[in-house]
């Protein structure tokens, strides 16, 4: 397993970590704090101040910052792993560091299972090497699917919460074919769980609906059908499996910008985190990649060989007749507009990828979803944030920030992302929980790991 064969021979660590002349974007506000020495010590940012000023310790491991950018460690808020639905999982130290290598120092996983639980016990006593995990619940579905609550009333609804909390999981996950009964069920026993709740949102629920109960949204499903033009006589769905349909496309000719700042005033006014996965729903749906295109993906050679043929396949089967090319740029302008608008309202936009299906793998498609805010209208500051500040808001942890007494995740780049966003894809190395890693030992551990990724079996993930 990759993890081990770092821990073992490649590794750095130092009970002081120092970074001299660097200069600090603190993710506090926007900001950069010019050429400054950050002291990294038992895992925590120990002090932060100007290098003529800071005193380094003589047996401290120094990290040359000059002309380089300090941020936060990354946080991708909708991750899966390969395993969700097979499992065990024997890669998954290989996955978590995919992610560690592309500045992914947290995430939170969005199908839960009692291994990812087991992960997250051994990252956090340092056992493996990995992101610091959040788990969502197995996921509560209408319908019978691997590792799922098959939930059709309101008393298995109940007793898949109770035994979510029971076990330890993070949050309640929603995802298809949930009744209005089953979701009432559910928001009400999370909350005398002391639970929160996050997922897909059905369209017989609605978006306001779930907004009231404080669910947090995912792909901002539920929201166009929510825009639709009073008079419209088209309303079918294209959020979740309703995309799949050609002929509820129509839709997308009825959707109503005024709606669409109305509904994002009202998510504003929740409370509540938006993870819109705008790559995802872009690639997939609104523009497409040829096969020529998606093999010259940087993630592509972490995808498993025999993954790629059905994926594959099931990309041409949904592009054979697309719907129109006006409405899939309608569809993309509108679900940006969503994002811009909610940000604008005061909501909380928060990056998720949506990895690894569809040959988006971790890390290096969250690089893309930053990008995607970017373009929905949001500056690199505040995509960023969506990276940083905001998850660990939502998340409750000392991270995301660069301050004292935070953990020490940290990723030092080449150059400043608040000019480009697509910066942070270029890096001198990673820091983990006070840990360095340089970016050639990063480089070295993903060309092994490509290696096992293209050989792995259903049977032996």
């Amino acid at each position: 397993m990759l993890a081990s064969l770092v821990a073992a021979s490649l590794f750095t660590q130092a009970s002081v970590t120092a970074f001299v002349e660097v200069d600090v974007i603190p993710m506090d506000r926007e900001r950069v704090l010019r050429r400054q020495t950050v002291l990294v010590r038992d895992g925590l940012i120990a002090e932060i101040g100007d290098s003529g000023k800071v005193k380094v310790p003589a047996d401290a491991q120094k990290i040359d910052g000059k002309g380089k950018f300090l941020i936060p460690g990354l946080s991708d808020m909708h991750v899966h792993l390969y395993s969700d639905e097979e499992m065990p999982d024997s890669m998954a130290g290989d996955e978590f560091m995919v992610m560690v290598a592309n500045g992914v120092t947290s995430v939170r996983m969005m199908c839960g299972t009692p291994e990812l639980l087991d992960h997250r016990a051994k990252i956090d006593k340092g056992d493996m090497i990995g992101p610091k995990l959040f788990v969502a619940s197995p996921q509560l579905v209408g319908r019978n699917r691997p590792n799922g609550f098959h939930t059709t009333n309101a008393e298995q609804a109940r007793a898949a919460v109770q035994k979510s909390k029971l076990a330890g999981y993070d949050f309640i996950k929603l995802t298809d074919f949930i009744t209005p009964e089953v979701y009432d069920a559910t928001i009400d026993e999370a909350r005398k769980q002391g639970i929160r709740v996050i997922g897909h949102v059905d369209v017989s629920v609605g978006a306001e609906k779930a907004l009231a109960a404080g669910q947090h949204v995912e792909h901002l499903d539920a929201y166009l059908e929510s825009v639709l033009k009073d008079g419209a006589p088209m309303k079918r769905s294209i959020s979740g499996g309703g995309i799949f349909r050609p002929e509820n496309w129509e839709s997308i000719d009825y959707i109503d910008d005024a709606k669409i700042r109305k509904l994002a005033e009202t998510t504003a006014k929740s409370g509540t985190y938006s993870t819109p996965t705008l790559n995802f729903w872009k690639v997939t749906f609104g523009v497409g990649a040829s096969d020529e295109e998606i093999k010259a993906y940087p993630d592509f050679p972490f995808v498993p060989e025999y993954m790629r043929k059905p994926w594959f396949s099931a990309g041409k089967r949904i592009w054979a007749s697309p719907p129109s090319e006006v409405r899939r740029k309608r569809f993309i302008q509108a679900r940006n507009l969503m994002v811009k608008e909610i940000h604008r309202a005061g909501g909380k936009i928060m990056a998720g990828s949506d990895s690894p299906d569809w040959f988006m793998v971790y890390g290096f498609s969250l690089h893309r979803e930053l990008r995607c805010l970017v373009e929905a209208g949001l500056t690199p500051f505040q995509a960023l944030e969506a990276a940083t500040r905001v998850p660990a808001e939502f998340l409750g942890g000392p991270f995301g920030t660069i301050k004292k007494g935070n953990r020490a995740d940290l990723v030092l780049l080449d150059a400043n992302p608040l000019d480009k966003i697509g910066n942070t894809e270029h890096r001198s190395g990673v820091m983990l929980r006070g840990n360095w890693f340089s970016e050639a030992t990063l480089k070295k551990s993903l060309e092994e790991a490509a290696t096992r990724f293209a050989k792995v079996t259903p049977g032996s993930l």
